[in-house]
């Protein structure tokens, strides 16, 4: 993406944000391919004939994100951040329901995988982490914004800084910290 249609898509949430809905019907052309992108990461491993389709996901997310009301956005990257974490609450309520209607299911050895995808067979793994990231949240919120919007999100490292207002090292280090916390309490947790 070029920084000029960055900028552009910037400019139209901080107008959105004072209550333009002018700059909202710009604004959706130009996010809707990348919050596309973001579902599809997320949806590409599901199952032929699986219920929860890419469109689905993101206009699920999209009412998330206008239920919350008024948001002060702060640029592109901001809106993609608060977008995966409507994305991930959407795909862990999802696997809930699923496991749900397998009235408990069986225990199952969970992976953190950077590519894990929610469907049917890995609904628990979807519901594991997500306790896994709760609990690192309590330890160091910082560092769970990093892997929510890096794992869910699929922002790149610098788009994340950007979210959080920190150096791209600091995300790195972040990283690199949560992934192996979260490797060791999902190990941890069988």
């Amino acid at each position: 993406m070029t920084s000029d249609v960055s900028h552009q898509i910037s400019n139209l949430l901080i107008d959105w944000s004072k209550g333009d809905d002018f700059a909202l019907e710009q604004l959706i052309p130009l996010i809707y391919e990348e919050l596309h992108q973001m579902a599809r990461r997320y949806m590409r491993r599901q199952p032929l004939g699986h219920t929860f389709q890419t469109t689905e996901l993101i206009h699920e997310a999209y009412l998330k994100i206008a239920k919350a009301g008024d948001q002060n956005w702060q640029n592109r990257s901001h809106f993609l951040g608060v977008a995966a974490t409507a994305m991930r609450h959407i795909l862990v309520n999802y696997a809930l329901s699923k496991q749900r209607q397998k009235r408990g299911g069986w225990q199952q050895k969970v992976t953190f995988a950077e590519d894990l995808a929610a469907s049917n067979n890995n609904s628990s793994e979807i519901i594991a982490l997500n306790e896994a990231l709760k609990k690192l949240g309590e330890i160091d919120e910082r560092r769970s914004r990093v892997v929510e919007m890096k794992f869910f999100g699929g922002l790149k490292i610098e788009e994340i800084a950007e979210v959080l207002k920190i150096s791209p090292e600091t995300v790195k280090r972040d990283w690199q910290f949560s992934r192996t916390w979260l490797l060791r309490e999902l190990a941890d947790g069988r």
